[in-house]
């Protein structure tokens, strides 16, 4: 039974699956931003603050002291709309990826990866419609559910990862993610770049065509180029709880007592390491677009473009530290990084103390890789689907609760410091970096005692 999949794991199907996720990426990195502005012209346009077709609010750089009661309620009902739309999406995301997850166990992971990208697609084409004819922009939360409901971006990662990890060999698979998660970063960094200038040149309709084009090419390329990476893919129902119950008994089931808490506390980790990337991304816009640092579309798509960098400078930081360092004080250093920047870009007030901000966080994606493959090693080979299952499952769970908490801090924050969320996601990541620390020396620990035989009495001695 062991060779086929060792086999298949040493000859990985082609082409890959990274063009995929490169597609999926440009999508929602145009989409998120672009998405963000609109409702900041369109809200604003109403209640009698910025003209539409300005680059940047009006009054804003006339505003030195930064407390104009108008902007600062254009702010919150910006952060409050993303909320709503977020929080919907997210919801329904979080149940739909661990159904879709551990189904793709049987039927194969192009299912899971067509569907998801169709769903993006027609949130695109929901948003086209809105701009098209002047909608309510609550029809977004609509095409956010749509999405949901199919997967969304999440389960197009989930389904990702499972690839890799189908078709890697167990040694060289935390530098088999990190390249998965650098491909996040270059279709981001082109996406918000390409977005900012082409909004800036020619408004947000023709950008959002590309939104759809690219979440079509996406859907097309999993189902009509992707190589199936599980072996023998059959027929499975998927309205049924046995799939929760995979998920479920990955963190019970007795054989697993041994490394139990080791995958509750690197999920703990992981947990609050994506929760602070996605809130703190999530309100990026929003910060660079208000009083003091006012900046227009342009220099939005240079910043979106700075912090998706980081996924690429993190590869090759990984890579290099590698050589001379355990995975566990990679991903330490990639979050002494994180910390740093995110303290920084609380306090700007310039654009240049941004970028220095966002130019700190080199080696911010260094810890998420490690993270999974750590969780991938302590399973067994017929247990990988489960366990990015679960993966996922925790990640729709970050995305719930950061678009909760930050975009509600965000407003709330607003009268005393506009950049309090950001020193707050940066007190957070010291939790896990103090748990993979001591996941580490434990492990350490144990090895020590259990390689030089020394009873418990012995150690205590």
């Amino acid at each position: 039974p062991s060779p086929v999949p060792a086999a298949r794991r040493c000859c990985p199907p082609l082409p890959a699956v990274e063009p995929l996720l490169f597609l999926a990426t440009v999508s929602l990195g145009l989409q998120g931003p672009l998405a963000t502005q609109y409702l900041w012209d369109r809200l604003g346009a109403e209640h009698g603050y910025s003209d539409p077709n300005a680059s940047s609010p009006t009054g804003c750089r006339n505003s030195s002291t930064g407390h104009d009661p108008l902007r600062q309620e254009v702010e919150a009902l910006v952060s409050h709309w993303n909320l709503y739309i977020n929080l919907g999406g997210f919801f329904v995301g979080l149940f739909s990826v661990t159904l879709f997850g551990p189904w793709s166990d049987s039927v194969g992971r192009r299912a899971t990866l067509i569907l998801p990208a169709v769903g993006m697609a027609l949130q695109a084409a929901i948003y086209l419609l809105v701009m098209y004819l002047q909608l309510h922009v609550a029809f977004f939360l609509l095409g956010r559910l749509l999405s949901g409901l199919m997967g969304d971006y999440n389960l197009i990662l989930a389904s990702c990862f499972a690839y890799v990890a189908d078709t890697s060999d167990k040694h060289k698979r935390t530098f088999r993610v990190a390249i998965l998660e650098a491909c996040l970063g270059i279709a981001g960094m082109l996406a918000s770049i390409g977005g900012g200038q082409w909004r800036k040149a020619q408004g947000y309709i023709n950008p959002f065509w590309l939104v759809l084009a690219a979440s079509f090419a996406a859907a097309l390329y999993a189902a009509f180029f992707l190589q199936e990476s599980v072996k023998q893919p059959k027929p499975a129902k998927l309205f049924t709880l046995s799939h929760y119950k995979a998920v479920y008994r990955l963190y019970t089931a007795p054989e697993h007592l041994s490394s139990r808490w080791q995958l509750a506390l690197y999920s703990l980790a992981f947990f609050l390491i994506v929760t602070v990337h996605f809130g703190a991304k999530d309100i990026y816009v929003l910060y660079e677009l208000g009083s003091p640092l006012c900046w227009a579309s342009d220099l939005i798509g240079y910043g979106s473009a700075a912090s998706y960098l980081a996924y690429l400078s993190s590869l090759g930081g990984l890579r290099l530290l590698q050589l001379c360092l355990e995975d566990t004080w990679v991903a330490e250093i990639g979050l002494i990084s994180n910390i740093s920047g995110l303290v920084v870009i609380s306090l700007a007030t310039t654009t240049a103390l941004m970028f220095t901000g966002y130019g700190l966080l080199f080696l911010s994606m260094a810890a998420t890789p490690v993270i999974r493959a750590k969780l991938s090693k302590l399973v067994s080979e017929t247990e990988q689907g489960a366990l990015f299952a679960s993966v996922a499952c925790v990640e729709g769970l970050c995305s719930l609760v950061a678009t909760g908490v930050f975009n509600s801090l965000y407003p709330a924050s607003l009268p005393f410091m506009r950049g309090f969320p950001f020193l707050f996601g940066a007190i957070i990541l010291l939790i896990p970096a103090a748990i993979i620390g001591w996941i580490e020396i434990r492990g350490s620990k144990d090895d020590y005692n259990h390689f030089s035989g020394a009873s418990p009495s012995r150690a205590d001695d």
